[in-house]
């Protein structure tokens, strides 16, 4: 099984991350925004994987430290779950419809981290998150598993429709990129 606990401690944050990227389960997720419990639930229902994440961070300033050290410690977890990253698919992309909002998602797990993310967003807020940490999160992700990310919103009118669909299609390209296809690791270098 590929799976993964990661804690990560700071004066702002507290960040505890339990991930199983072969076992579709339960997820339970805690991060005081309300809002963002409801983007990585349904991030790891798509992405078939189970995450459990609790988070108690300074939310009297504002999001931000929270947002960033779940995608810090997300990203790490997601490595670690991976170990030397023999068989995975190692590409994966998904286009995702949300009513009338639609994304993209492309990724490679390379080694390679890297972030490419054009969305721009009608509303300053979705619930209690602010939108602009929704590319904190991603860029958090990418750079802390080694990823390289290609996040594009092609379209879309509702703010909260706009951020599902992008969640949705990370979870999606996420559950191709992992998935066990080859023997060896799926590169000409023979490492990531």
């Amino acid at each position: 099984m590929r799976e993964a606990f990661f804690e990560r401690k700071t004066n702002e944050t507290e960040v505890k991350i339990n991930l199983n990227l072969d076992k579709k389960g339960e997820s339970s997720i805690s991060s005081g925004i309300g809002f963002f419990d409801h983007m990585l639930n349904l991030f790891a229902f798509y992405a078939g994987i189970t995450l459990k994440i609790v988070c108690s961070g300074d939310l009297e300033v504002d999001g931000h430290h929270s947002v960033e050290d779940i995608g810090i410690t997300l990203g790490k977890a997601i490595s670690k779950a991976l170990g030397d990253k023999n068989g995975i698919n190692r590409y994966g992309e998904a286009t995702i419809p949300m009513d009338e909002s639609l994304a993209s998602s492309v990724l490679d797990i390379s080694g390679r981290p890297y972030l490419v993310f054009n969305a721009e967003f009608s509303d300053k807020r979705a619930g209690e998150l602010e939108t602009e940490l929704v590319e904190e999160f991603f860029r958090a992700v990418a750079f802390n598993s080694g990823m390289t990310l290609h996040i594009n919103l092609v379209y879309g009118k509702n703010t909260h429709h706009m951020i599902e669909a992008i969640f949705k299609s990370f979870g999606r390209a996420l559950k191709e990129a992992v998935s066990v296809t080859c023997d060896g690791v799926p590169s000409t270098k023979g490492v990531l």
